[in-house]
């Protein structure tokens, strides 16, 4: 008994959890999945999520020709973040009963904030679609850019969300202000009242207290042979077949290519290429606008490992087809144009589906000598609170642990926004 918890303990945690769900901004706002705690420690809390299948129609009653098989893309999670706040505290802090809630307050503000970073960064780094635009943040235009991409290339117009650094954020509100104030405007009085921006060219944006930053590119002059026979175009693939006879899945999110040099170019770094413009996935028709990527890795002085792959459809394979996703002008040496011109903050955009959050599951035993106490989230996350006292030390132990994994299983559905590029 002597480690059970008190009824102040108890509502405390309530009350950690309710202000927990209200600190969730980003995972509120994009898809879960719910997995079996035993499954995924068998698989070392991986597991293979499918991408979407994009289908290919053709003219004609004789479908003769067209009967061919459908390539199942799908990309590996993990859950493989473990967050822990541990405190302790003596016999005499405990008479202080707000002390050990103000602890306890601080425990679920750094862990909501764990949560919505681990969100931030995989959006900011591996999203793939890139807006940057040469002005400080201030009008719809701004955010349009982005609405403009996602539609030509065929994302979902719904469920879109805008994450903006706080600067970002502001400066848009200051546009509201400055050119649609008037009294009783619920918009611009918001902006004014509480720098409230709200939804703007479809998409929900949200403020960010804390921003990833993006470095200015330091390559320099690169280019990359398109014509087909250099091999630089991508054909995805469900499985491998390794030498044993091996059967695994394959990533497809990502392309090893070979380039003139790599020197100064950095993970994170984007770029078009020339004569490479994006399609609408669906139509495959151009847009014509460039395809924007990412650099993922830099393995050696001539290679570089991109998102997402360059599915040009120059191998003529069905797969290529079905998730053809540009359309190369062949060139022996086609520039790249590198987009992050500038050091920026990194404001992510992404469509729901594209980014995922897996709540894991902590088995901590609860007839051990600490007592325990469990709380999941609307959003599924589970919190788990322990307590123990030492006899030795008159001092008792208390954390707060929670478990999850977070991916991006579809980089061409997410983005970022770059202010003040030249």
């Amino acid at each position: 008994m002597a480690n059970s918890f008190s009824k102040e303990e108890i509502v405390a945690f309530d009350q950690l959890l309710e202000g927990f769900e209200d600190q969730e901004v980003l995972s509120r706002n994009v898809s879960k999945y719910t997995t079996d705690s035993t499954t995924m420690a068998r698989t070392n809390d991986v597991i293979w999520r499918p991408q979407p299948y994009i289908s290919q129609s053709y003219d004609g009653l004789d479908q003769t020709a067209n009967f061919g098989d459908y390539t199942q893309l799908s990309v590996p999670a993990t859950i493989g973040f473990i967050k822990s706040v541990p405190w302790v505290m003596d016999s005499l802090e405990l008479c202080d009963a707000l002390q050990e809630k103000r602890l306890g307050s601080s425990a679920k503000q750094k862990l909501a904030s764990d949560i919505n970073i681990a969100i931030m960064n995989v959006a900011s780094l591996q999203g793939t679609l890139v807006v940057p635009v040469a002005t400080a943040a201030g009008d719809y235009d701004d955010v349009a850019l982005c609405d403009s991409l996602m539609n030509e290339q065929g994302v979902v117009p719904f469920d879109r969300y805008l994450a903006l650094s706080s600067r970002d954020y502001n400066g848009m509100a200051s546009n509201l202000v400055g050119t649609a104030r008037s009294f009783g405007n619920n918009k611009s009085d918001k902006a004014y009242e509480r720098s409230y921006v709200g939804m703007v060219a479809s998409f929900d944006t949200y403020k960010l207290d804390y921003a990833n930053r993006i470095a200015a590119a330091g390559g320099g002059a690169t280019n990359i042979d398109t014509q087909a026979a250099a091999g630089n175009y991508y054909v995805p693939r469900g499985t491998s077949t390794a030498s044993t006879g091996e059967v695994s899945n394959v990533d497809n999110r990502y392309q090893t290519i070979t380039v003139d040099n790599s020197v100064g170019v950095a993970a994170g770094d984007a770029f078009t290429i020339v004569g490479v413009e994006a399609v609408h996935h669906i139509t495959k028709a151009s847009t014509g606008q460039l395809k924007t990527f990412r650099v993922i890795s830099v393995p050696s002085s001539t290679t570089l490992v991109i998102s997402p792959p360059i599915i040009s459809a120059q191998g003529g394979t069905d797969a290529e087809l079905q998730y053809q996703n540009c359309i190369v002008t062949p060139d022996a040496s086609a520039d790249f144009d590198w987009l992050n011109s500038a050091a920026a903050n990194i404001n992510p955009f992404w469509q729901k589906d594209a980014l995922e959050i897996l709540p894991g599951r902590l088995a901590v035993p609860t007839d051990a000598g600490a007592a325990v106490m469990r709380g999941t989230t609307s959003n599924g996350i589970e919190i788990v609170m322990q307590k123990q006292y030492n006899i030795l030390t008159s001092k008792t132990f208390f954390r707060v642990d929670t478990h999850f994994g977070v991916v991006n299983k579809q980089p061409e559905m997410s983005g970022i926004l770059l202010f003040g590029q030249t």
